[in-house]
Order: C-alpha cells, then sequence, then structure tokens
C-alpha cells in the first residue's frame, strides 16, 4: 500500500548444545525495534566452515478471518572460518530451502504456510529462529544447537492513538510531546473498511508524524456481508475528494499538528484520491502514491450499473471516468476456478476507450509540490508501472516556472502489494485465484526498499528533523 522500527522488541533466548564452542544468535539492536527498521541477525560459535539449517517460525493471520496458521522458511549456510554465520551476507545455499542469495529477510519473506494452527497464546509478531546442526546419517536427528525468538511490533506502544468521531473509522495518531508535527493524511484502496488504513496510520505515526487515517468507503465482506464501517457508503462511486479538505480543517485545528505541513499518502484507489486531491487542493505540501492511476477509472458497487458512474467525484460533480470492460466475467472466476486478473478489464477498458481515458487523465503537472510513486511491473491488479510512467513523464514535462520533483520507483517483478516493508511473508499474494502479480522475493525487495525511501521523501519534504 511498505524500516519502521524503534519498536520491536528483541527477546533472545540461547540455547546451548554441546558442539565446539557457544553457538548463540546475536540480534541488534537489542533493544525495542520495529518491524521494518535495519537489523543485524548473526549465528557465532560454530565450527570453522561447517553446515547449518536455519529455520524461521511465526504465526500469520489469515487475510479472510480464517484460522491463523503457522508459517514457516528454512534455508542452509556454510560458516566462515571464524565461525559464523551473518544472514545479511552469508548466502543461503542453492535449492536448499525457501530462499537462495544473501539476503537478511530472506526467512521472513520467504516463509509458506504450515497446517499447523496457531495456539491462542502465540503471538503475531513473534518469529522464533532456530540454527540445527546438519549431519550425513539420514536416520539421525539434526541436532538444534541455538534458538532466539525475535518480537517484531508494527507500530510504538507509546502512541498516542485517538477516534476522530467526525470522520467515522479514522482515527488520529502521534507521538507523545508538545511540539507540533508535520502530519499525514492515509488513504486504503478498494479493500475499504477502515484496519489497513489504521494500521498503515499507526506505522507512519512511529516514525515521527501526526498521521490521520481517513477511511471512505467500506464494502460488504465476505462471508457475513456485513461493513466493516457501516456508516460509509457500501458502493465505490462518486466519492467526494472534498472529503480530504474537511480532514485537513480537522487537522489543523489540534494544537498537536503544524497545520502548514500536511501531506497525503494513499496506495491504489487511495493513491487516485490522493493525485485527485493534489491537483484541486493547493495546501497539499507533499504526496506519496503508492501503486497509482493516472487515470479516474470507473465506479462500482450493488445496483450500480456497469459503465455509468464514476469512482470520485468533486463537490458534488462526478469525474470524468476511463471505463471498465468485461469486468463482470472476470470476476466468475470465483465460480469457475479460473484464474482472476483484475488489470485485465481495465486494459481492455483502456485500450476500448481511448477518448474516455484522456478525458479523464489526472492532471498531475498541475500538482506543483513534491511527489512520490511507486509501482510494480509486474501488478496484475492494474497496471500501475505504465501508469507510474505516465505520471512522471508528465510532470517532467513542466519546466517553467520550475521544474517538478518527482520520485518514480518502479520495480520490476513486483506487483501490486508494495506498501509493507519486507519483513513479512510474501509468498500468498499469488495462491488464490486472484492474482496480485510479482514474485515474492521481488516483491520484498520492492517493499523493502520502497519503505526507506517513502520515509527519507517524506522526512525531508515535510520537514520532520
Amino acid at each position: 500500500m511498505s524500516n519502521l522500527c524503534r519498536t520491536a522488541a528483541v527477546f533472545i533466548t540461547v540455547v546451548l548444545m554441546p558442539m565446539a564452542g557457544a553457538q548463540s544468535f546475536q540480534i541488534s539492536p537489542a533493544n525495542p525495534v520495529l518491524q521494518g527498521d535495519p537489523m543485524r541477525i548473526l549465528l557465532s560459535g560454530v565450527p570453522a566452515n561447517s553446515t547449518v539449517k536455519i529455520s524461521a517460525e511465526r504465526p500469520v493471520p489469515s487475510w479472510t478471518g480464517g484460522k491463523r496458521l503457522i508459517y514457516r522458511s528454512e534455508a542452509v549456510f556454510t560458516a566462515t572460518a571464524n565461525g559464523e554465520i551473518d544472514l545479511a551476507t552469508t548466502p543461503a545455499i542453492a535449492r536448499s530451502g525457501t530462499y537462495k542469495g544473501a539476503d537478511i529477510r530472506g526467512l521472513f519473506w520467504s516463509m509458506i504456510p504450515t497446517d499447523k494452527e496457531a495456539a491462542a497464546t502465540d503471538k503475531n509478531g513473534i518469529v522464533t529462529l532456530r540454527a540445527l546442526a546438519t549431519t550425513a546419517n539420514a536416520e539421525k536427528p539434526a541436532q538444534v544447537i541455538a534458538t532466539a525468538s525475535i518480537e517484531f511490533l508494527a507500530h510504538l506502544p507509546t502512541l498516542k492513538i485517538e477516534s476522530v468521531e467526525k470522520f467515522p473509522g479514522a482515527i488520529f495518531a502521534t507521538q507523545p510531546g508538545a511540539e507540533k508535527r508535520p502530519a499525514l493524511i492515509v488513504m486504503g484502496g478498494s479493500e475499504g473498511g477502515n484496519s489497513s488504513v489504521n494500521r498503515s496510520a499507526r506505522e507512519l505515526a512511529s516514525h515521527g508524524f501526526a498521521v490521520m487515517s481517513l477511511p471512505y468507503y467500506s464494502p460488504k465482506q465476505w462471508p457475513d456481508m456485513k461493513q466493516e464501517v457501516p456508516a460509509l457508503p457500501a458502493s465505490f462511486v462518486d466519492i467526494d475528494i472534498n472529503r480530504l479538505s474537511a480532514a485537513r480543517d480537522y487537522l489543523r485545528s489540534r494544537n498537536d499538528v503544524d497545520g502548514e505541513r500536511i501531506g497525503v499518502y494513499g496506495v491504489s484507489k487511495g493513491a487516485e484520491f490522493a493525485l485527485l486531491a493534489a491537483v484541486h487542493f493547493p495546501w497539499i505540501k507533499t504526496v506519496v502514491a503508492v501503486v497509482p492511476t493516472d487515470v479516474v477509472w470507473e465506479g462500482w458497487g450493488e445496483g450500480v450499473e456497469p459503465g455509468k458512474r464514476a469512482s470520485f467525484a468533486f463537490n458534488g460533480k462526478p469525474f470524468a471516468f476511463t471505463p471498465y470492460k468485461d469486468f463482470g466475467a472476470e470476476f466468475m472466476g470465483f465460480q469457475t476456478g479460473a484464474d482472476i486478473r483484475i488489470r485485465r478489464p481495465q486494459d481492455k477498458g483502456r485500450a476500448a476507450n481511448p477518448a474516455a481515458a484522456a478525458a479523464a487523465r489526472i492532471p498531475v503537472e498541475r500538482y506543483r509540490g513534491p511527489l512520490m510513486v511507486v509501482a510494480g511491473q509486474e501488478d496484475q491488479v492494474w497496471n500501475s508501472a505504465m501508469m507510474a510512467h505516465n505520471i512522471a513523464e508528465r510532470r517532467a514535462e513542466v519546466t517553467q516556472p520550475a521544474k517538478l520533483e518527482t520520485l518514480a520507483l518502479i520495480y520490476t517483478d513486483a506487483g501490486h502489494f508494495l506498501s509493507g516493508n519486507g519483513w513479512s511473508p510474501t509468498t500468498q499474494y499469488n495462491a488464490s485465484m486472484n492474482k496480485s502479480g510479482g514474485t515474492p522475493e521481488a516483491n520484498a525487495y520492492a517493499q523493502a526498499d520502497a519503505h526507506e525511501k517513502t520515509l527519507a521523501f517524506l522526512k525531508r519534504t515535510l520537514d520532520l528533523k
């Protein structure tokens, strides 16, 4: 939608076994660190040049509200002459486990689900590492020589978090203190509701911003067909971007927010919202649009006639929009079992309606502030890479009175889910019939790289010290 840290407490338990020396994991920083912050994971004390398997396990909640399962990864390494294995620099032996090469995050993003259900006492953020001495005797079980538990926290536990009554489902999150902080308004995508956008708000607030989430749509969710936020529209049609101006008014009323330094962070349909708002509201100081679009798209929802309604409006007037083609036929895959690519009806609709697409173009060159776009070349939800290219190219054409600052991060082999930080499993994005695109490795790399660069971009453009 992603080096969010400074709060994932790292607890280390070392189990020593009778093998040359004292084998142990050293994990730093050992003080609390948020998931996404830089880390070092080192196994030391093993025999020089020995072969060691390291596994990792963590409980992962289901996307659909089902059972929490234990996810697991592993890889085999050859220790250095000093008897060390540094996960950042020691490559996993090819075809030995769930990932290959040297990758500090490899054991984390490459986890795959097991059949084991997590216990009620298992915390979501805890990862258990085990080092096992390999043996040439297949009948002899591998010996565990060291273990460590790492607890990742998604956000600082010291955050001040408030519900924002005027905006159903919204929260305001900030770190304690008397200073006025620069603010971010965060908007999620077509998943709607408030769970994911509120999670993003808490994560960004952990890095020093005052953050308001802005839910704007809440569909009826399978399997019970209830809305997560019943007060919000259940259909994605004619969402008025003036909602963002009202959010700005709320932020400016607070004594812990610098009302002159407000940026917008949007993911997917939230990026569409953010770019439209940036064009119309000159008070927006900076924008991050993750997997963006360069045009306004058709709206949808229960009882909405296809091809007739826009996704967004301004002052009650719908924007011109690009229609879909064969949208319903694509979603028949849920009944037939065929793979679904939400991108296909959008690509077809744009190709069949070039005049409508031209009229629906978001004039991003009118926004004078700094803009960052993040996209994946293999995005199967929509063609975010092409649309990010279009955005960057249009803004590059502007040279008077000054060039427009645009940072475009477009990742080869990555898909749609790019708003993480690379430390959580990315193996399930294409496991169901509804494909989001990209390889697990490419998605994890893109998340980690974009996460770090997003924080740097926002801190610089909002002057966060």
